[in-house]
């Protein structure tokens, strides 16, 4: 049994979002398939770091998460900031049920045990002058929320996340200060796509971070533990 951590899949079979108008991302749903299964088990678990959809309401992403059941292992979801759809946790299990999914659980305000392992994590947040101040700092307290809940179990912690506190010469301080407040060496996260994968940060602080946004991991998730 393993856990792989992958992000950004950007699917949209249900809505007319193509990505391979973006250089590398030319068949990539097939690319994805065929690596996933190649490497993941039924018996593994997969941590999806966002952007899971381009779908706009939850009955736009039927046949995204169709795609998703294709997929071997158990998956853990968290939101991104491209996940429009994310409506309540409420309305997301009624529609998890609807629709068959129980291969899928949501990251959000909780912690997740799956072999041996406490995952904890949220969205992030990029903040500056045009940010919100607000946002920033609720999802400052749902990490510590889940990081919390996953001290509780007495396992070893693995964070995700879906924005990068650091980026650049960007530092999110208030992400970063609950991550040090709790001694969190490692997270994962995506949201950087492309040339942008330059300016992606390793280590900081003494955190290391992991990109996993999959076209900067050639559309094949990434075994962690």
């Amino acid at each position: 049994m393993s856990i792989f951590g992958i992000s950004d899949l950007h699917l949209s079979f249900g809505t007319d979002k193509p990505m391979d108008i973006f250089g590398g991302w030319e068949n990539h749903t097939e690319r994805l398939f065929a690596n996933w299964n190649r490497l993941v088990t039924d018996d593994d678990t997969v941590v999806l770091a966002g952007d899971l959809s381009w779908g706009l309401k939850l009955n736009e992403t039927a046949e995204d998460f169709e795609f998703l059941k294709k997929l071997n292992g158990k998956k853990i979801l968290l939101k991104g900031n491209h996940d429009l759809w994310w409506s309540t946790q409420r309305k997301i299990t009624e529609f998890f049920k609807e629709n068959d999914i129980d291969d899928t659980q949501l990251l959000f305000n909780n912690t997740i045990v799956t072999d041996g392992y406490a995952l904890a994590g949220t969205r992030g947040w990029f903040y500056d002058n045009s940010g919100s101040k607000k946002v920033l700092m609720r999802e400052a307290g749902r990490l510590e929320t889940s990081i919390k809940a996953a001290l509780e179990t007495n396992l070893p912690i693995l964070v995700f996340l879906h924005y990068p506190p650091v980026y650049g010469d960007y530092i999110c301080r208030e992400i970063l200060d609950v991550l040090q407040k709790y001694n969190i060496k490692d997270v994962y996260h995506g949201h950087i796509h492309g040339s942008g994968f330059n300016n992606a940060v390793k280590h900081f602080e003494g955190i290391n971070f992991h990109l996993i946004s999959c076209d900067c991991i050639d559309f094949t998730p990434v075994r962690i533990i």
